[in-house]
């Protein structure tokens, strides 16, 4: 079975690639029960709650990472360096994810043979 991996670097905000990126990682989960979610750099931000995208005029997407559950995407992991960089703890997060330092995370990433970068 093949292992697919999302790694998203991007803030939620400003652009739709990441609204754009959420949507391809629920669709590609139809596709293969082997699915990772990696949230790394500035992609640490669309985790956090109680943003107010509308505020700057942007559709609120965070509400949809609890379809995450619903779509049995269950390998959801955060860089804890990225976490710390930007002052986020871990009762900010929207979600629950696997907080690992970056170290891992690259070797986690490695693991799997599709690799998309958003």
């Amino acid at each position: 079975m093949l292992r697919a991996a999302f790694v998203t670097r991007q803030v939620p905000h400003g652009t739709s690639l990441a609204r754009e990126t959420q949507d391809a990682i629920l669709a590609t989960s139809a596709l293969t029960e082997e699915l990772s979610v990696f949230f790394i750099g500035d992609g640490v931000y669309q985790l956090v709650s109680n943003q107010k995208p509308q505020n700057i005029a942007c559709r609120d997407f965070a509400p949809t990472f609890g379809l995450f559950d619903l779509y049995d995407i269950e390998n959801i992991y955060v860089c804890a360096d990225s976490l710390l960089e930007r002052g986020i703890s871990d009762i900010e997060l929207i979600i629950d994810a696997e907080r690992l330092p970056q170290l891992e995370i690259n070797q986690r990433i490695r693991q799997h043979a599709i690799i998309l970068n958003f």
